[in-house]
């Protein structure tokens, strides 16, 4: 879910890959050359128009330092430059026969192109955020500004916790930043005004709970800003001379401000027309935009109605197995959901709504990541660092921001893997549902997965930008929750795996009510009131979540989809190898063919079974 997940390089790295990937053409098919000298071009054209890729990675360096005192052009420019790059990266494509290439060469091809595809077939949605990058990000979607999206929240958490100040240059980029931040507002300003034109205004709850944030920030006077402070913090730190922190507050009071009170000013302006309605059905050619968001979310051709039968299908099947351990503790009274949510009352799972208590729940989740570590070789062969720190989400973006999510660390090691989780109120994680969200963004999910690329430079430097195919990254840490079962985490821990089962019928719950918003008009409260009985989670959870899902539709069915299809590969192989079958290679397999679309994945399955169960990669 964030710009982070995804990058997961770092400097030295960065060239180590680079290298790697010319130096495979040696000796290779006669294509694999040129198309590699191409892939070199599609990935520096990726960096200049998105510096905080180039900053997340690493790679603001040397001939690419100018990119540190840079962020992404915000204005209908950059989409429009983002479509005409596709259609003639397809064209570009085109001139590397398949024939020509190597088996690797013809992966990064498939990758590469089916990204493009989906940034070209983004054309006739001209409103929100919709492009190749947006769908590869996890932030394509009908508003450029919303509770959850936009620069008054998205760059000042980038320049917190991405934007690393070591020398005065660093420190002086990060002003330009700052001052850039005001552009970028702006240009989102117009582009919410351009789209309003067209009909497209955010339903009347994304609109409130972002005018809140919004206010909330601007009532912290500029001296206080994180802005100013996270400057302030990483000069200390470096031990740096200089007024940085107040020129900081100074740009902070002088052009921030004014650019976000305006955009505030814009967003209540648009008050009076927002509805209720909460899909975007309702939008300008709203139904095969959802479709289109649905593509890029699941990287399949499923149809909405699809997709909601199989949300309805897995979330009866998983509520079968709850109802069976459930009974099995003499809980028998009233619905799988009305159980669990008594369950998620009961004092006994519940860390105290206070700072202490989130600093045991915090304290728990590093236990849990400790714990799994010794289990890993039940289910790879691979031998991985994996380093985590555990951080709540900041509280001045906590109201807009998902329950957990993971930002990728560094190879260096100067950036460990952060796990987040919103702690606004600890009754939204009692105990037993902490540890398949662990596992899934952690070890063996996310982190895990990310560490391969940080700490193995396999991959080439393309397919490491080109990596957010939402439904292998998510369908991978969902099947990752599903390890964390088979390793045995919860062999004596009947609530936690209660907890793990609850989780995977959460993302039952979403295909239903994400389809059930955008394609079968269901309202927000009809939404929130479905997830509510069928998940066992708490009304604010749901809230947040439907929100979500009205923010970025499409996105959250990407995780039931993955992990259904990583699992029909999975009993395919079984089924096809018998003997030679080894959980542990098939694993290896999933994190080494790195983030690709389900249908590339079920080529490179494939392939394995053709070799005898042989991890090539």
């Amino acid at each position: 879910m964030n710009l982070d997940r995804r990058h997961l390089l770092a400097t030295g790295a960065a060239a180590g890959l680079i290298a790697a990937s010319k130096s495979k053409s040696t000796g290779s098919p006669p294509g694999d050359a040129g198309i590699d000298r191409y892939f070199d071009t599609v990935s520096e054209q990726y960096l200049a128009a998105s510096p905080e890729t180039a900053t997340s990675l690493g790679l603001d360096v040397g001939k690419r330092a100018a990119l540190k005192a840079q962020l992404s052009d915000s204005s209908m420019a950059h989409i429009v430059h983002d479509r005409a790059w596709c259609r003639a990266g397809l064209a570009k494509l085109a001139t590397f026969p398949d024939a020509t290439l190597s088996p690797a060469a013809r992966l990064n091809k498939a990758v590469v192109k089916y990204a493009f595809e989906l940034g070209r077939d983004a054309a006739p949605f001209d409103y929100g955020e919709n492009t190749m990058m947006s769908a590869l990000g996890e932030s394509a979607g009908p508003y450029v500004v919303s509770q959850q999206s936009g620069a008054y929240s998205g760059i000042p958490e980038f320049l917190d916790s991405q934007h690393q100040v070591k020398t005065k240059a660093d420190a002086d980029a990060y002003l330009a930043r700052v001052h850039a931040m005001a552009r970028a507002l702006t240009q989102e300003t117009e582009r919410v005004r351009k789209d309003a034109g067209l009909g497209v205004v955010p339903p009347d709850f994304i609109l409130a709970n972002a005018i809140g944030q919004q206010e909330g920030l601007l009532a912290i006077p500029a001296a206080q800003a994180r802005l100013a402070t996270a400057l302030g913090r990483k000069v200390k730190e470096a031990g740096l001379s200089g007024d940085y922190e107040a020129r900081c507050v100074g740009i902070v009071e002088k052009e921030v401000y004014p650019a976000l009170s305006a955009q505030l000013a814009t967003l209540k302006g648009l008050q009076p027309r927002s509805g209720h309605d909460a899909g975007v059905w309702r939008l300008p050619n709203g139904e095969a935009y959802y479709r289109w968001l649905l593509k890029q979310g699941t990287t399949t051709s499923l149809t909405p109605d699809e997709v909601h039968n199989m949300g309805l299908e897995q979330n009866k099947a998983i509520e079968a197995r709850m109802d069976g351990l459930l009974r099995a503790q003499g809980l028998t009274q009233g619905s799988v959901g009305e159980r669990m949510t008594a369950l998620g009352k009961d004092p006994k799972y519940l860390f105290p709504n206070t700072d202490a208590g989130r600093e045991q729940l915090i304290a728990y989740l590093n236990g849990l990541i400790a714990g799994v570590r010794p289990k890993l070789p039940k289910a790879f062969n691979l031998k991985l660092k994996a380093p985590v720190i555990v951080k709540r989400v900041p509280v001045d973006i906590q109201d807009g921001a998902g329950q957990g999510y993971m930002n990728s660390g560094s190879i260096d090691g100067s950036r460990p893997s952060t796990y987040y989780i919103n702690l606004k109120s600890t009754s939204n994680w009692p105990k037993f549902s902490l540890p398949s969200l662990t596992y899934h963004e952690t070890i063996p999910g996310h982190a895990w997965q990310g560490a391969y690329l940080t700490e193995t430079g396999k991959l080439p430097l393309v397919r490491i930008l080109i990596s957010g195919f939402n439904a292998y990254v998510e369908g991978y840490a969902l099947y990752a929750e599903q390890l964390g079962d088979e390793m045995g985490m919860y062999d004596d821990d009947w609530a936690g795996r209660l907890g793990y089962l609850q989780a995977q019928k959460f993302r039952a719950v979403r295909l239903v009510v994400d389809t059930g918003l955008h394609a079968k008009r269901w309202s927000r409260e009809q939404a929130v009131q479905w997830a509510m009985d069928n998940s066992g989670r708490t009304r604010e959870s749901m809230t947040s979540e439907i929100d979500r899902y009205c923010g970025t539709p499409g996105q959250a069915c990407g995780y039931k989809v993955g992990h259904t299809e990583i699992n029909r590969l999975r009993d395919r192989a079984k089924a096809a190898l018998g003997s030679k079958y080894d959980l542990r290679t098939f694993d290896d397999l999933l994190v080494k063919t790195g983030a690709v679309p389900l249908t590339v994945l079920g080529e490179v399955v494939d392939g394995y079974v053709k070799s005898g169960g042989v991890v090539s990669l």
